[in-house]
């Protein structure tokens, strides 16, 4: 499966990347904003598109043409305002969802929030992240995609372990390694389990392969 990756620079996005790359299943094109991130990415070998969330949708379709699915790990920051979480993380989004549509992929896979789609457990202090999560995970819901929406914990830098916990509700908070956010993004590409719906993920003691596997 040839895989466009958007938020390619992003942590989580390397991790992706470098995962596809390593898989002989899937092909992946890195989607980023800048030319040097480009050259950085083609150097080691990896198909680089340069398109950005605040330009034009026409320029994302063109980046996902050829590509059967579209992982979706793009982020304004948390240096950033408001403004940026709207017109990136809600508005990017959406033109994502609709420039895979055009482009003819059939699969979505969007890394979101823990709890996103439940307003009462969001985080007070960035409402507008997570009401931009939730909107722009809506939209996916409603479009003519074969979605899956993985909602992570509090995000580490540390080494993954591979071993998760997921359902469609987690009402405890907890954390989960970016590597391992990668891992399931990866392996939900092809989990038919976990075609047309979300969950919640953070870290656990089941494998990813068994938990994606045995999600209800």
């Amino acid at each position: 499966m040839k895989v466009l990756v958007v938020g390619a620079n992003g942590q989580i996005g390397k991790q992706i990347v470098k995962q596809l790359q390593n898989n002989d299943q899937h092909t992946v094109r890195a989607m980023v904003r800048k030319e040097e991130q480009a050259e950085e990415l083609k150097k080691n070998g990896v198909d680089a598109v340069i398109a950005n969330l605040e330009g034009s949708k026409n320029s994302i379709v063109k980046a996902a043409k050829g590509c059967e699915a579209v992982i979706f790990t793009a982020g304004s920051g948390g240096s950033t305002g408001p403004d940026k979480t709207l017109l990136v993380d809600l508005d990017g989004a959406v033109k994502t969802i609709e420039a895979a549509e055009e482009a003819g992929a059939e699969r979505f896979v969007m890394v979101s929030a823990l709890q996103a789609n439940n307003r009462e457990n969001w985080n007070e202090k960035i409402r507008h992240y997570y009401a931009a999560k939730h909107y722009s995970d809506r939209i996916l819901e409603a479009s003519n995609l074969s979605y899956t929406i993985v909602r992570p914990g509090g995000l580490l830098n540390e080494e993954g372990t591979g071993k998760v916990k997921i359902a469609g509700n987690l009402d405890e908070r907890g954390s989960v390694p970016r590597e391992d956010v990668a891992k399931v993004v990866v392996a939900s590409l092809t989990e038919e389990n976990t075609f047309k719906r979300g969950f919640d993920l953070v870290s656990g003691e089941t494998t990813v392969a068994d938990a994606l596997k045995n999600l209800s």
